[in-house]
C-alpha cells in the first residue's frame, strides 16, 4: 500500500499542493493535518505510523513535513522501518529508507530542518519586538471600549437587565460577565 503524509503548520496555509503531488505518486491514502511540526506527537502522524504493514511505503512531498527535529525524524523512521515499511520523500530522492546510509541523512536533514526552525522562531521574535517598539498591538481588537467598559459596569451596578446590554452593545453574555466580573474584582481590591 502507498500511504501519503502532508501536513501544514497553521491552519490558514494550504494542503493542496502536498495532496495533489502525493495523489500524483500514486498514493492510495492520505494523511493531513495542520499543525507544527515542533514534535510527532500529532494524530494523523500517529495513525499512519499505526496501519503500516510490511512492504508499504510512506511518501511525504520534504522531510519538514515529516518532522522538524531530527531525533523524531529518526524515531518516524524507526517505527517505519519496525513496520517494514519504507519512506520516501518527493523533494529529497536521497531519503529512501532502504538504504544503508539513511539513518545519517535523515539525522542530517531533520538537523537541518530544526536548524530552520530555529531560525524562524528567532526571525519572528525579532520582527514582532520591531513591531512592538513601533506601537504596533497585537492580537485582536477589544470588542468595547475603555468607557463602554465602565458604562457597562455602571449599568451592572444598577441592576440593569443584561439581555438589553446584549442588544445595545452586540457583544455575547460571556463578553458581559467578563466585563462584571472584571468591574467586581476592581472594587473589590
Amino acid at each position: 500500500m502507498k500511504y501519503g503524509y502532508a501536513r501544514v503548520s497553521t491552519e490558514s496555509q494550504d494542503l493542496t499542493s502536498q495532496l495533489e503531488r502525493l495523489e500524483a505518486a500514486g498514493c492510495q491514502k492520505i494523511f493531513f493535518e495542520k499543525l507544527s511540526g515542533k514534535n510527532a506527537d500529532r494524530r494523523q502522524l500517529q495513525r499512519l505510523l499505526k496501519v503500516l504493514a510490511p512492504g508499504d511505503v510512506v511518501h511525504a512531498v520534504v522531510s519538514d513535513r515529516m518532522a522538524r527535529d531530527p531525533l523524531d525524524m529518526l524515531q518516524i523512521v524507526k517505527t517505519v522501518s519496525s513496520a517494514g515499511a519504507s519512506l520516501r520523500l518527493l523533494d529529497e530522492p536521497f531519503i529512501d529508507t532502504t538504504s544503508e546510509m539513511s539513518d545519517l541523512i535523515v539525522f542530517l536533514v531533520g538537523w537541518a530542518a530544526k536548524w530552520q526552525r530555529r531560525r524562524i522562531l528567532e526571525n519572528t521574535a525579532t520582527g514582532r519586538a520591531r513591531a512592538m517598539a513601533k506601537g504596533v498591538k497585537f492580537g485582536r481588537k477589544p470588542k468595547l471600549t475603555a468607557q463602554q467598559r465602565q458604562d457597562i459596569a455602571a449599568r451592572f451596578a444598577a441592576g440593569e437587565n443584561i439581555r438589553q446590554m446584549i442588544a445595545d452593545y452586540e457583544v455575547s453574555k460571556s463578553t458581559l460577565a467578563r466585563v462584571r466580573r472584571t468591574a467586581n474584582s476592581t472594587t473589590t481590591s
